[in-house]
């Protein structure tokens, strides 16, 4: 059926089709689709919903993508970066490829954890975005409405995040930024390489103020 997991990808081109399709995919490149290493692969699938997984076992495939036998590649759209995971460590269970894929599943928005901290650090992008509010708001959905739109426009070039204000592991961001929760909802850019930073605390988000705020910080 089109929902089974993992779907098998036969050829280059449906493996193309495959991680263009999704902000986030997952492919299993094994030699043998009924290995034990194939086998934990399909029980992380089936964890991870929201995430579509790939398997492949077709050598021209494998050769394409560069992979060797019983690797896990995972393609994110956010920054065209690829992250791959070696299943011939015997150690590589189930379990461990869902944290591998939580730890560098990176989206349009992604919303910032002890979990996604890792992926969010490791991005190829240089210039993260975040929007720091509190996701109990009943103006919550229209705020993640407009910051999402305003990620599409700049899709390679800045990691929009979210940060819940919230959460008791995000207050040392709060301070780091010298924001009041009072003083929220704030947008704040982040050049990694440098540590340079601006903090704008904004009435509400509209896209205009986040192309603004970004333009502005990226000239």
């Amino acid at each position: 059926s089109a929902t089974e997991k993992p779907l098998l990808l036969n050829n280059i081109a449906d493996a193309e089709a495959f991680i263009s399709g999704a902000e986030v995919a997952v492919i299993g490149f094994f030699q043998d689709p009924q290995s034990p290493e194939a086998e934990q692969f399909g029980l992380a699938a089936g964890q991870t919903p929201e995430v579509p997984f790939g398997l492949s076992c077709s050598a021209a495939v494998l050769s394409h993508y560069g992979a060797s036998a019983n690797t896990v590649a995972l393609f994110r759209r956010v920054d065209s970066d690829r992250r791959d995971l070696d299943m011939n460590n015997r150690d590589v269970d189930a379990k461990k490829l869902t944290r591998f894929v939580r730890m560098n599943e990176l989206r349009l928005v992604t919303e910032y954890n002890p979990v996604t901290s890792i992926g969010v650090m490791q991005s190829s992008l240089q210039f993260n975005l975040l929007l720091i509010t509190d996701k109990m708001s009943p103006k919550h959905p229209e705020r993640m409405r407009k910051f999402r739109t305003a990620a599409e426009l700049y899709k390679g070039k800045i990691l929009f995040i979210l940060l819940d204000s919230n959460l008791k592991s995000n207050e040392r961001v709060l301070s780091y930024f010298q924001l009041k929760k009072s003083q929220l909802p704030a947008l704040a850019i982040f050049h990694t390489p440098d540590d340079e930073h601006v903090v704008l605390t904004v009435d509400e988000i509209s896209i205009e103020h986040v192309q603004d705020f970004c333009n502005r910080f990226l000239q």
